[in-house]
Parts: C-alpha cells; sequence; structure tokens
C-alpha cells in the first residue's frame, strides 16, 4: 500500500524559497505518476504541479518560472522547489499518485480526478 508524506513546508518572506518533498512508503514511487496540489484559506484546492512516468511535466500559470518539479529516485521522493513566493502562495500542499504508465493525466493542466493516493499536506506560509 503507498503512503505518502510531504515535507519541507514553513515560514518564509516574500521572494523568499522553499523546497517541498513528497516522501512514498510501501512501493516504488517511480511506479506512479505525481501530482502537487494546494489550498489556501476559504478556496478550492487547485492543481499546482504534476509529472508523469515517463517525464512529462505541467506547471499551472501562476508558478510557471517560480517552482520546478522533479524525481530524486534515490530518496524515493518528488520534490517541489519553489522560489520567489509570495503571498498568494501561502496555503496547505499535498501531494498525489496515480499508478498509470501513460501522460495523459498530466498533459494539459494539473486535473485532481485521476489521484488514487494523497498525502496530508504541509503548511507554507508566505509573509513578512
Amino acid at each position: 500500500q503507498l503512503q505518502l508524506v510531504e515535507s519541507g513546508g514553513g515560514l518564509v518572506q516574500p521572494g523568499g524559497s522553499l523546497r517541498l518533498s513528497c516522501a512514498a512508503s510501501g512501493s516504488r514511487l517511480d511506479a506512479y505518476g505525481v501530482g502537487w496540489f494546494r489550498q489556501a484559506p476559504g478556496k478550492e484546492r487547485e492543481g499546482v504541479s504534476c509529472i508523469s512516468r515517463a517525464g512529462t511535466i505541467t506547471l499551472t500559470d501562476s508558478v510557471k518560472g517560480r517552482f520546478t518539479i522533479s524525481r530524486d529516485n534515490a530518496k524515493n521522493t518528488v520534490d517541489l522547489e519553489m522560489k520567489d513566493l509570495k503571498p498568494e502562495d501561502t496555503a496547505i500542499y499535498y501531494c498525489a499518485a496515480v499508478p498509470s504508465p501513460y501522460s495523459a493525466f498530466c498533459t494539459d493542466g494539473v486535473g485532481q480526478g485521476w489521484y488514487d493516493y494523497w498525502g496530508q499536506g504541509t503548511q507554507v506560509t508566505v509573509s513578512s
């Protein structure tokens, strides 16, 4: 049974950086497509980024040029590197996984309906 745990969140000033990690146990995360999502107070959960088993990557428009998603197979993680953070990035960040060898779930946008496994989230707060 795949389990996911997010880490790396915290309080940073605007313009700062954080690196979030989605750590897997019970299975190899490189056998899954992975997505990052976030939910701000009073807002709906939105897709942030995704990466397929084939390496297809999507970033939502608001984070393009600032965020990067990558796999670290030695650590069995998928990471989200966040730079030039803005107050509107404040949210709980979740990772999720889907056991698909294809890229359709991560071709155009970061939809939520594809994913079978979810972590519990990590808080990111961007404030002066």
